[in-house]
């Protein structure tokens, strides 16, 4: 990260309070890329937007969003704001997007994790953590993942079950994976938390969030921080 972007976090620093400064600092401490997940098709509202506040509860910064046929629609009174504080990646442009939303995240080292109640894998609480970075897919609320999500995926998890009820809702396997898996990093000797660049990243973006008129103030200061050279 260069020095003008620092400078331009420390300048924008100021304008929140220093309780509001420490709280970004402490969360994004906390934030992992390790464990992300992908959700395919949502299209209950409750449900989209109880998995988002989830994820920031648990620390989970990216979530990646395939749209084939259902809008994922945000339900503020149920998220809370949580989606400010996520990074949200859509994939809803081609024909295949759960295809291409798999093969971008392979592309960046994940593996790709299909939750199943219908596939033998691991349980969240003896996936094998240390095999590299995952992310986590959740489908339809009715019929859960497509034949071609659960084709491409490279493992299978699934949560076991003493019901007769075939599957949890979506919203609670998501919070009951995420919840295991975020405890057992924190008991790993893992690297799994973000980088200090990928910190000062995330707090100058909701630096932009939080602050009125913030597009102004950078301009101004990238104006005359350029002018003193």
């Amino acid at each position: 990260m260069d020095q003008l972007t620092l400078d331009l976090i420390a300048h924008m620093s100021e304008c929140i309070t220093e309780n509001r400064l420490a709280l970004f600092r402490r969360v994004l401490s906390e934030r992992t890329r390790y464990i992300t997940i992908l959700l395919e098709d949502i299209y209950q509202s409750q449900n989209a937007s109880a998995v988002l506040r989830t994820c920031d509860c648990t620390g989970i910064q990216d979530v990646h969003i395939v749209e084939e046929r259902n809008e994922y629609e945000i339900n503020r009174d149920v998220a809370l704001g949580a989606d400010q504080w996520l990074s949200l990646n859509y994939y809803n442009k081609g024909e295949d997007n759960i295809e291409h939303a798999i093969v971008s995240l392979r592309e960046k080292g994940y593996r790709i994790v299909a939750t199943s109640p219908h596939k033998d894998g691991a349980t969240p609480d003896n996936f094998n953590l240390k095999g590299g970075k995952a992310a986590l897919l959740f489908g339809t609320e009715q019929n859960g993942l497509s034949e071609r999500a659960i084709e491409l995926a490279d493992e299978y998890m699934q949560i076991p079950m003493a019901g007769f009820t075939e599957s949890y809702n979506i919203s609670v396997s998501a919070a009951i994976s995420l919840y295991t898996l975020r405890k057992r990093l924190e008991d790993s000797s893992l690297q799994w938390r973000l980088s200090i660049e990928e910190q000062n990243e995330l707090l100058l973006n909701w630096l932009r969030t939080s602050i009125r008129l913030s597009d102004q103030i950078e301009n101004k200061f990238i104006k005359d921080y350029h002018s003193d050279f």
